[in-house]
């Protein structure tokens, strides 16, 4: 009886590997790249809309938001109520501390830098992010994977 070969590293990361590769691409083109140009302002832009790809697929392979269909759901392991609570809200509280430190940078930055651009369109990433999580929670979309079974 031949045994099932566990997949490797790369096989089981691949969507974390690929948006990695395609956000680095992204900043080598922006570091490249004159930021008053359209392609600078484009590579800027897409910095910001990769860098929430990719906390949209590793914090939602790793952490729970309760009740939002943007996260996956907790496993049902016995565990005291306060750490209950954070994990059950994960996705939220580590979308907000990092929130706050891209707001921290941002606002000791200039906004009108090539970098302070990005920065600020990351902040506006993470606002998203923040909100879809949250919007989930409460809201649905017929028609739509993430609302089915609600």
């Amino acid at each position: 009886m031949a045994r099932k070969k566990k997949p490797g590293f790369v096989r089981e990361h691949s969507l974390t590997l690929a948006t990695l590769a395609i956000f680095a691409v992204w900043v080598v083109l922006y570091r490249m790249a004159d930021p008053k140009t359209h392609a600078g302002s484009f590579f800027g832009n897409a910095i910001a809309d990769w860098s929430g790809v990719i906390v949209t697929v590793i914090a939602t392979k790793y952490l729970y938001e309760r009740g939002s269909s943007e996260s996956k759901r907790m496993p049902r392991k016995a565990r005291s109520k306060i750490p209950r609570w954070l994990e059950a809200h994960s996705l939220t509280l580590v979308l907000v501390v990092t929130g706050v430190g891209w707001l921290i940078a941002y606002s000791r930055m200039d906004s009108e830098s090539k970098w302070g651009q990005v920065v600020g369109n990351v902040l506006s990433e993470w606002v998203q992010l923040i909100g879809v999580v949250l919007l989930t929670k409460r809201f649905f979309e017929a028609g739509s994977a993430e609302s089915q079974g609600k």
